[in-house]
């Protein structure tokens, strides 16, 4: 049925611990007063998931996570918004990732944070039943695993009828492309930022960047661009779809959140503009407060807000 979606969000799964706003660290042992301080379920899959579930889409998580509180708290939160977590496997031996994100007035996130758990997740822990069972893989950090075991997974998805995504976490090198590569022809849809593409590929335009990734073998690359919107290449052209026009809060999660809303437009059969659109709906729905889970919106009040937004032209 169209519109119908299931989908297993795969890899990186952080707890967030948020501050704004922030401006500078205190010196010694100062304090300084906040406005907000928020723990969130985060990362390139759990944030992924997360909006997935609230666009409607049933949605499962699939990584690794600690045996500590920390752990039991991103469990909670996954769960109190309409995620599966059944998929996570705990390690006792590790603790849950996790990020302290001091946010500065404008929105910006440098980060301080503990990888943990997540690097301790590979190809023999995928569930590989439930993957193939699944309308939609998306792979959040496939670089943690590494792109020969993240092809296996992506293989044995697409052997089943899988649409198959990603999303690389870390910042662009052209090491680390070498590192995912074998994954690179078993992706439909490869969702970086503008920076890592360019550092990828080494290309002096983000469409040339796009190009030479495709010839790699992805399906059809969106790479978004901050306020700029989003770049859409595959092998048939280009095409461009602006951001909307908000007062961002706060950057974290928003990528994610516009892979959830392209995901879930694609699902819903609509053009890879249209699903666009939905992402950068997503994305700003998001940037409007504080962390990856902000706003109570669903797949209604996002199309609303995509319909009556000015964009960023």
């Amino acid at each position: 049925m169209r519109g119908e979606m299931t989908a297993v969000a795969m890899g990186v799964h952080v707890l967030d611990v948020l501050v704004r706003p922030v401006e500078a660290i205190p010196e010694g042992q100062g304090g300084q007063l906040v406005d907000q301080i928020r723990v969130t379920a985060a990362g390139s899959a759990g944030g992924t998931a997360i909006t997935l579930a609230k666009l409607g889409a049933g949605v499962s998580s699939a990584g690794a996570i600690g045996t500590d509180a920390v752990g039991d708290m991103l469990i909670h939160l996954l769960e109190r918004d309409g995620v599966d977590t059944s998929l996570l496997v705990r390690r006792e031996d590790v603790q849950t990732s996790a990020s302290m994100l001091p946010i500065r007035p404008n929105g910006d996130r440098p980060a301080f944070h503990v990888i943990g758990a997540n690097q301790a997740y590979g190809a023999d822990d995928a569930p590989l039943v439930e993957i193939a069972a699944a309308t939609h893989l998306h792979l959040g950090g496939p670089e943690f695993m590494g792109g020969e075991a993240a092809a296996r997974i992506l293989e044995h998805a697409r052997a089943h009828g899988t649409v198959t995504s990603a999303d690389v976490l870390a910042p662009g090198d052209p090491g680390l492309l070498e590192w995912i590569a074998p994954a690179l022809a078993h992706l439909d849809y490869l969702l970086p930022n503008d920076e890592q593409v360019l550092g990828f590929t080494g290309a002096e335009d983000l469409v040339g960047g796009c190009r030479a990734l495709v010839h790699r073998g992805v399906g059809c690359i969106a790479a978004t661009r901050g306020a700029d919107g989003v770049v859409l290449v595959d092998a048939d052209g280009v095409e461009a779809v602006p951001a909307f026009a908000i007062e961002v809060v706060d950057t974290t999660g928003c990528g994610d959140s516009f892979s959830a809303g392209f995901l879930r437009g694609l699902a819903l059969g609509r053009s890879q503009r249209e699903a666009a659109v939905l992402g950068c709906a997503a994305a700003a729905l998001v940037g409007q407060g504080l962390g990856p889970d902000q706003g109570e919106f669903d797949l209604a009040a996002a199309d609303t807000f995509a319909a009556s937004t000015p964009t960023r032209d």
